[in-house]
């Protein structure tokens, strides 16, 4: 009987607290940040301490100070990684116009939720404790410059003969991004789709055009 014991003790699953204790590296970090942005859209950032979010992770608060000095460090990382783990896909549609219409929807609708918990975040202190000024919050917030700095879809355009990206000025790349990421943070919901359409169709191919004469 007591070999019967001894062998259930040896083969049944460890508690669930000795499993979390043994995350470690990438998957601990992730795990703490996914705790930090529940915990962000929960409370909000003038309510969410190191505390909080050590407490909804189950583990001690110490793990967190060892990796971010305070909590706008934290939140500023919990920014960083939701971008990651939330890729916009830049889908090749055939046309420019189509790229770009497929592209800004997809970058409204999948940040849409995100821009109005860090827009929370920025009005509530996080603008002031860290010292960054607008743009660059908006900047790391959103952090879409790659979808058109990378020039993918402007490239494609390219080779397809469509335009001269070398004769555009990076401004004018960059303005249907702009724009949209206006509207993001004025309305803190998705840009209505025949706003996205007029933003390419009435603004920037027009002067994309005007560029290729």
């Amino acid at each position: 009987m007591q070999a019967s014991l001894k062998w259930v003790a040896v083969t049944s699953s460890p508690p669930e607290h000795v499993r979390r204790r043994r995350r470690r590296g990438e998957q601990l970090e992730s795990a703490l940040l996914d705790a930090a942005w529940d915990e962000l859209v929960e409370v909000g950032f003038a309510s969410l301490t190191m505390e909080s979010v050590a407490a909804r992770a189950h583990t001690g608060v110490a793990v967190l100070y060892r990796r971010w000095a305070n909590k706008d460090e934290l939140v500023l990382a919990v920014f960083e990684h939701y971008r990651h783990v939330h890729p916009i896909a830049v889908r090749d549609t055939g046309d420019l116009r189509g790229d770009l219409l497929a592209l800004l929807t997809a970058f409204s609708k999948a940040r849409a939720g995100f821009v109005a918990v860090a827009a929370g975040a920025a009005f509530s202190g996080l603008l002031a404790d860290t010292g960054l000024t607008p743009a660059q919050a908006r900047d790391k917030f959103l952090g879409d410059r790659p979808l058109w700095r990378d020039q993918t879809i402007y490239r494609r355009a390219h080779d397809r003969g469509e335009i001269d990206v070398d004769r555009i000025p990076s401004d004018v790349l960059a303005m249907p991004f702009d724009l949209v990421r206006h509207d993001l943070l004025m309305d803190l919901k998705p840009v209505k789709v025949v706003r996205i359409r007029s933003i390419v169709d009435d603004l920037f191919l027009p002067l994309v055009k005007r560029r290729q004469i």
